[in-house]
């Protein structure tokens, strides 16, 4: 995605300077914040493609400021955690992020995560016919333009949940292995990823389902992975 323009917040100067140096010879705008407070205040002024977030930073740390910017924007976020902290990494995804990489990372590697994020967008289509919609409930997806509702409102969708939402519409009644969303999603394999998977299926059940613990149309099957079932 050529042009997308990145924010990074990150306490330490020289990673800051470092990404943004890197991100901007490979085409992408950066924009600069040294903490939670600033990035509020560019956040205030400015829209960006994704959101590249350090979790250890002094004051309010990465996961506090990704939980609250959840409940205003949709706009990706990946994190950046502690190499040791796997426990960081299942509560920024429970918390709104779209992945996470642990440092010490290469820049390559965050080069193929933020293009597999920004991959996952949904884009506008520019001419919409008869929209195609699922009904889960009081929910109803709208297939083409990649949409959910309830009523009147429109819930939002992180991209990750986006994307997810698009692989189980495509094949509703059909369970989907969590290896082929790892793999649909652009990620690296592993149990880790997996497990991420996992944590991404709860907070996507949480606005579909009137009871999330007994899910009735983001089912389980066991051995099989996970499928959607709309009425």
């Amino acid at each position: 995605m050529d042009d997308a323009h990145l924010l990074i917040v990150d306490d330490d100067e020289r990673i800051r300077g470092l990404l943004q140096k890197f991100l901007m010879r490979h085409g992408f705008m950066a924009t600069l914040a040294r903490d939670a407070a600033h990035a509020r205040r560019v956040l205030s002024g400015l829209e960006f493609d994704l959101i590249v977030l350090d979790v250890m930073m002094p004051g309010e740390d990465g996961l506090s400021l990704c939980k609250d910017l959840r409940e205003t924007i949709t706009t990706p976020i990946l994190l950046l955690t502690a190499k040791s902290e796997t426990g960081d990494r299942i509560n920024g995804l429970e918390a709104g992020a779209d992945d996470y990489l642990a440092k010490p990372f290469e820049p390559k590697e965050l080069l193929l995560r933020i293009n597999a994020i920004l991959r996952r967008m949904p884009t506008a289509e520019p001419e919409v016919l008869t929209p195609k919609s699922l009904s889960l409930g009081p929910v109803r997806y709208d297939i083409e333009r990649g949409e959910m509702w309830q009523g009147e409102t429109l819930v939002r969708l992180t991209a990750t949940e986006s994307h997810l939402m698009r692989i189980f519409s495509g094949v509703p009644g059909e369970p989907v292995s969590r290896g082929k969303l790892v793999e649909e999603l652009g990620r690296g394999g592993g149990q880790a990823q997996e497990r991420a998977i996992d944590v991404q299926i709860t907070r996507l059940r949480r606005k579909i389902e009137a009871d999330p613990k007994q899910p009735r149309y983001l089912q389980t099957v066991r051995g099989e992975g996970y499928m959607l079932a709309p009425d």
